[in-house]
């Protein structure tokens, strides 16, 4: 990287900073001023803390642009003002917090009239946040000190921003009693109060929606501040105002003794249904949420939440009945009028928080008032709201799941003999009143008879399967499954054979459908092209590894799945250093294939036989076969003779002569009738020149001087096809010989030649050219050698590598061919 190579260059910001006359824009001008603050650039950090610069800074923040700025630039400086008072330097920290002149500036802004500017108020949440983090007391005993603090939060808590400083008061104060005292403190200015009187009609959305996030954060954040400090034996204040019973009904009267607002109303069950929601520790350092329908709680609700609900549910129930007003929805597929609505959503959704508590007057209250009977005309009402339909099938499955409790009806069963079972009021009323298992079938036989007609499926047959599948498990295995199959009996007959037929037959086949299609890959076809043919897998969708894999695939995860997902580091220790790792497994499949060990090990070891070939080791003075060594051609009067046989017997005859001789060594050879090629210097170039005779240079009028000299290559003699070249190459070699001449060396001579035997001789003429071919094992290796007689040079190419030899220097070059 290029860092190592400390290219680090010195910053503008210190040069200018030597300027006597420097102001504070002219450095936040500068691009790189951010990063040296949080570098901690002493002579930056020391000009920044100068009282003037400070109050520049903070008066950034806290006051409104001027309006004849262009608005590309117009929050730049206020903007670079918080980044650098948040950039959590101690020397700036400290100023900021310890000035009382700085914090009392600060806080102007939240004087200022609603609403306030969001994004300065960002920038000034910011801030604050961080001296509370940073300066705790001296921040907490500057805010007491203000009377008028909480007013002002409370008057502003429309922006967001002062609804996260409010939040981080109770967050980011450390000091467990410094925290209690703060609580303490807000408690006694009524903070709850003030924020619960912020959810009613005369309020807009933004107070609505803020405040109550405020009050279910603070519900939360209590909460889990119980389960974590467990020594804490002072209680949560903000906490036991919200749940006392005079708390919960201002929030309903704020909604229903007033005008209908549904902002107002969504808001107020947003708090009731945080109250109503419990939690329970899952493991160190983490908390479990149970929503409601999924999980017991692991403690009660509070009771006079329930007191101060109660008489509330007959208006709950009118809201299903007549919402507010909403406009007529137009959809895709038809007309809304009216749509079902936040407000009606929610109130369900509360249903289903009441349901949860199982309290024996709440759900008296219930039956009385037929609401799950409501709720289930809205269910088969509006196809296609999916969001309702879960929260149905929630409510059901919880009511089926449900003990009963100790103040419900009488025991019954008492005069058959058989064990007492406690009747469910509300399995009763499900079954008898609301009719369920009438409105499935029959709702089943519409959505069929649709799809024959050539309609689309509705939008709840999913939902409505597993209501299905809820009934008949718990009729089985459910706490209440002798009460189910009690009610299903006392079942008009016509009503009771329908269940039976489709409990057994629609039912049981679309299951069977759901569960094949969700693992078996038999009619997936992948647009990819490495689709892979399960058709001829040799798995069957019925065998037990099948089963085995969709058993895998269908179980729950653990809660710590993500933290153990992939490679885990001590997996690649020694295994003796680990043997006392826990291993979580996620479940545990059982299954048993049945093989035949034998067989399989015979298959294979013939395969292996058969496949590999058994090597031995090489000595170790066997030598490399790819080294480079002498290439030596054997002389003229060493050929051999042409015969009568065939070319591939002169090949094997090659062959076998090679084999005898010893590949390294060339014994026949003297310093008159070879060439070393790979020679290095030139100083006996002179004396190595006769070995140009291997190449077939007839030349009777040859002088020991001439020997000396240059070569005369107007008496080159072509090589017959049937007078082959040997060499004493270190592997045997295969050769076959072209009688090419590219360079025309050898011209004159065949024109005499087609002159005597009758041809034209303005023919182009055919020189000789060699071509050996070197077998070593598996590969072959073409090696053809050219004389040029202008350059006097020899080319001596090969299909690996070009080599080129000079016939002066006889100095060689290898190029890759």
């Amino acid at each position: 990287m290029f860092w190592k190579f400390d290219l680090h260059t010195t910053s503008h910001i210190d040069t200018l900073l030597e300027k006597d006359d420097v102001t504070l824009t002219e450095v936040m001008d500068e691009e790189d001023v951010l990063q040296e603050c949080k570098s901690q650039n002493h002579k930056l950090v020391d000009f920044l803390v100068r009282p003037q610069c400070m109050e520049d800074l903070v008066g950034y923040i806290t006051q409104e642009p001027n309006d004849d700025v262009e608005e590309k630039i117009k929050y730049k400086y206020p903007n670079i003002s918080c980044e650098l008072l948040t950039s959590d330097v101690s020397q700036i920290n400290d100023m900021l917090g310890e000035d009382e002149n700085l914090l009392m500036k600060l806080y102007s802004f939240l004087q200022n009239e609603p609403p306030l500017n969001p994004l300065l108020a960002s920038f000034f949440s910011k801030v604050l946040s961080i001296l509370i983090g940073r300066k705790p007391e001296q921040i907490v005993e500057f805010l007491r000190k203000r009377e008028d603090f909480v007013d002002l939060m409370i008057k502003h808590i429309g922006t967001s921003a002062i609804m996260d400083l409010l939040l981080r008061m109770l967050t980011c104060i450390e000091p467990q009693q410094l925290r209690q005292d703060v609580l303490n403190w807000l408690n006694e200015e009524k903070v709850i109060q003030r924020l619960v009187d912020m959810v009613q009609p005369s309020q807009d959305e933004d107070r609505h929606s803020n405040a109550s996030q405020s009050l279910c954060e603070i519900i939360r954040l209590s909460r889990d501040q119980m389960f974590q400090v467990q020594g804490c034996s002072d209680p949560d204040p903000l906490l036991a105002t919200l749940e006392k019973q005079e708390t919960v009904e201002q929030l309903l009267s704020n909604i229903f003794d007033k005008e209908k607002n549904e902002s107002a109303i969504v808001s107020v069950i947003q708090i009731l249904l945080t109250l109503f929601e419990t939690r329970r520790p899952a493991f160190e350092g983490h908390l479990e949420i149970c929503p409601p329908g999924m999980n017991h709680p692991s403690f009660s609700v509070n009771q006079s939440i329930l007191d101060a609900v109660r008489p509330r549910l007959k208006d709950f129930h009118q809201l299903l009945i007549e919402p507010p007003k909403k406009t007529v929805l137009n959809t895709t597929w038809g007309v809304l009028d009216p749509p079902v609505g936040n407000t009606r959503l929610n109130v369900v959704r509360l249903v289903t928080s009441l349901l949860q508590t199982n309290t024996h007057i709440i759900n008296q209250e219930l039956i009385a008032l037929n609401t799950l009977g409501v709720i289930l005309d809205m269910y088969f009402k509006y196809l296609w709201n999916n969001f309702l339909h879960t929260q149905v099938e929630i409510c059901t499955a919880m009511i089926l799941a449900m003990p009963s409790t100790q103040s419900e009806s009488p025991e019954i069963n008492r005069e058959n003999d058989q064990e007492p079972i406690r009747e469910n009021i509300l399995i009763k009323h499900l079954f008898q009143k609301c009719q369920l298992i009438q409105r499935i079938l029959d709702a089943w036989g519409s959505n069929e008879k649709e799809q024959t007609e050539g309609g689309r499926r509705r939008g709840y047959m999913g939902h409505l399967t597993r209501i299905a599948n809820s009934i008949v498990h718990n009729s089985d295995k459910g706490p209440n499954g002798t009460q189910i199959q009690q009610l299903i009996s006392e079942l008009p007959e016509e009503d009771r054979e329908r269940w039976e037929a489709f409990t057994s037959g629609q039912l049981a086949d679309t299951n069977k459908k759901n569960t094949v299609d969700l693992v078996n890959t038999h009619h997936i076809h992948s647009s990819s092209d490495d689709e892979v043919d399960f058709k001829d897998s040799g798995f069957h969708q019925d065998s037990s590894i099948q089963q085995a894999f969709s058993d895998y695939q269908m179980q729950q995860m653990t809660s710590n799945f993500i933290e153990q997902f992939g490679f885990n580091d001590e997996e690649f220790a020694d295994q003796d250093d680990v043997g006392d790792i826990p291993f979580d497994r996620i479940s545990d499949i059982n299954f048993s294939l049945n093989t035949n060990e034998s067989a399989n090990m015979a298959l294979f070891e013939a395969c292996c036989k058969e496949k590999i070939q058994q090597f031995e080791d090489a000595g170790s003075d066997e030598e490399d076969i790819w080294d480079e060594k002498d290439v030596t051609f054997a002389p003229e009067a060493q050929r051999r003779p042409s015969s009568g046989s065939t070319d591939s017997e002169e090949s094997t005859d090659s062959e076998e002569e090679d084999g005898k001789r010893d590949p390294f060594e060339s014994t026949n050879a003297t310093a008159d009738d070879r060439m070393e090629v790979d020679s290095g210097d030139g100083e006996n170039r002179n004396d190595q020149l006769p070995c140009l005779s291997s190449f077939s240079w007839n030349s009777p009028n040859t002088t020991a001087d001439a020997e000396r000299s240059w070569a005369d290559f107007s008496s080159f003699t072509p090589v017959s096809p049937k007078d082959p070249l040997r060499s004493n190459s270190p592997v045997a070699m295969e050769t076959s010989i072209e009688t090419v001449d590219p360079l025309g060396v050898n011209a004159p001579m065949q024109q005499e030649r087609k002159v005597e035997d009758g041809l034209d001789p303005e023919e182009e003429p055919v020189s000789d050219r060699i071509t050996e071919t070197v077998t070593n094992g598996s590969m072959k290796e073409t090696v053809s050698l050219t004389v040029d007689a202008k350059t006097e040079t020899a080319i001596f190419k090969s299909f690996v590598t070009s080599c080129f030899v000079c016939l002066r220097t006889q100095k060689r070059t290898i190029c890759p061919s």
